[in-house]
């Protein structure tokens, strides 16, 4: 297991000697003690990623593309082995872990074939007679910011359409989850990543470490995935070297069950929508809209879903539901769920935190949960699912779209022409309609409002790395 910082293809103990410790959710023990970067090994990592740029942007497209591939290759290979470190250090169950490194290997293929399509133009000015070319250029060193909540999929898809574009980047991965993107480095050596293309950097000081590369003038484009708040004060630093912004920030997802809908599908899905990643997820479904006419009926099944999930350890394959990542996540779902009952919710399910080792909190279920609930207004983040019910539709999409959040929303309803309807009204950047994934590397990801800015994924994923040039010419 290599726990060192990761530069210029070296393996290096930081500059102070200076580390800490990743702990194991699900029995709370010591996983590893990882090396924690300050700032002079932020310049090395730097200079590091400057030197190797020049080689990679000058490469053929096609040249880059091979090199991601290969990585698709090799860690579709070795899916297990990231499995079973996604589990060890965020402690989602195996099948979650089995998902999450599938997905994090695609974002490589499909960045392998939009790496030769950066498609410029070349088109006549109508007024002036002059030739319009259009090309798009690696925009130049980028630094990625990511989560705890996807320790291997935040990563690559940030890594793939940096590298499709051809840039170099600097990784800061989130000090809970440091391990799963150490141990991808090797990987993308084997793939043909030159030494320096990829630097990764853990540390404790992350405020210092980022703020400080953000103000490098080599540093041109910040791509974050995590929290508003510190999005916010991201942006503020990028503001000084007006860096290229991709952020994706927090969410406060509604789902949204009609009268006609199949009640079967809604729940299915909702159980997906909600329980993938424990609820860990900025896209999980925050608020449960049901019609009043099928709420019993949708409640019912849902909590009997939730019923048979099987709480553990997520390393044994039979489990369902493993531990939330750390102490504070965990106080922060029982306490949503204290002040819903409180203010008049309903436990339906659950709401009671173990005794014994580890981070676990149970499938919740809340029906009857008031307006003035905090569970409304905030990302749960945990497996627990805060049912309201509605009768008109006009009301409950401004009941939606009242958040400051706008990153996914989920629809079910048979009647495909009022689920389009909804779909546009509805303030979010992503809509699941009779789905309750959304997650795709051929998608565009990303939200509106305050859930962020840019998109990963899909075509737009690899343009949030590169500059438009426009040249003027005549013949």
């Amino acid at each position: 297991m290599k726990t060192d910082l990761y530069i210029n293809g070296e393996w290096r103990e930081g500059s102070e000697g200076q580390r800490f410790d990743v702990f194991n959710p699900a029995d709370e023990t010591v996983l590893a003690s990882v090396a924690s970067a300050e700032i002079a090994d932020a310049d090395a990592a730097l200079d590091a990623a400057e030197a190797a740029m020049a080689d990679w942007a000058a490469r053929t497209p096609r040249a880059r593309a091979e090199v991601l591939r290969k990585a698709w290759e090799l860690m579709t290979a070795r899916l297990p082995e990231f499995a079973r470190l996604i589990t060890l250090e965020n402690g989602k169950a195996h099948a979650d872990a089995i998902g999450e490194a599938t997905y994090a290997a695609e974002f490589f293929r499909w960045f392998s074939e939009e790496a030769v399509r950066a498609d410029g133009l070349l088109t006549h000015a109508p007024s002036s007679g002059a030739r319009i070319m259009v090309q798009h250029k690696p925009a130049g060193l980028a630094v990625l910011i990511t989560p705890w909540n996807y320790p291997a999929a935040m990563g690559t898809r940030k890594i793939a359409p940096a590298l499709a574009a051809g840039c170099a980047v600097i990784i800061k991965p989130a000090s809970e989850t440091p391990l799963t993107m150490l141990a991808l480095m090797p990987l993308l050596e084997e793939a043909g990543v030159p030494a320096g293309l990829v630097n990764v950097l853990p540390s404790r000081r992350t405020g210092a470490l980022v703020d400080h590369m953000l103000h490098d003038p080599r540093v041109r484009v910040v791509s974050f995935t995590g929290s508003t708040s510190v999005g916010v004060k991201l942006l503020h630093g990028a503001a000084d070297q007006v860096l290229k912004p991709a952020m994706e920030l927090g969410g406060n997802a509604p789902l949204i069950v009609f009268e006609d809908a199949d009640v079967d599908v809604a729940v299915e899905n909702a159980m997906i929508a909600k329980m993938r990643n424990l609820g860990e997820a900025c896209t999980a479904a925050n608020r449960f809209y049901i019609h009043e006419d099928i709420a019993e009926a949708f409640t019912t099944k849902f909590t009997a879903a939730m019923a048979a999930l099987k709480m553990g350890n997520g390393l044994d394959k039979d489990v369902d539901v493993g531990p939330l990542v750390n102490a504070d996540t965990r106080d922060k779902v029982a306490a949503f769920v204290d002040d819903a009952v409180a203010k008049g919710a309903e436990i339906r399910l659950g709401g009671v935190k173990p005794d014994g080792p580890g981070f676990f909190y149970p499938p919740t279920v809340l029906s009857n949960v008031p307006d003035n609930a905090d569970c409304l207004q905030d990302e749960i983040f945990g497996p627990v699912a805060a049912i309201q019910t509605f009768t008109d539709q006009d009301a409950v999409i401004a009941q939606a779209n009242d958040t400051q959040y706008g990153l996914v929303a989920y629809v079910f309803t048979e009647n495909m022409k009022r689920g389009l309807k909804v779909c546009e009204q509805l303030e979010y950047g992503m809509v699941g309609l009779n789905r309750g994934l959304v997650s795709d590397p051929a998608a565009p990801f990303g939200g509106v409002k305050q859930s962020g800015l840019g998109r990963e994924g899909g075509h737009e994923g690899m343009l949030e790395f590169m500059e438009t040039q426009y040249i003027s010419a005549s013949w």
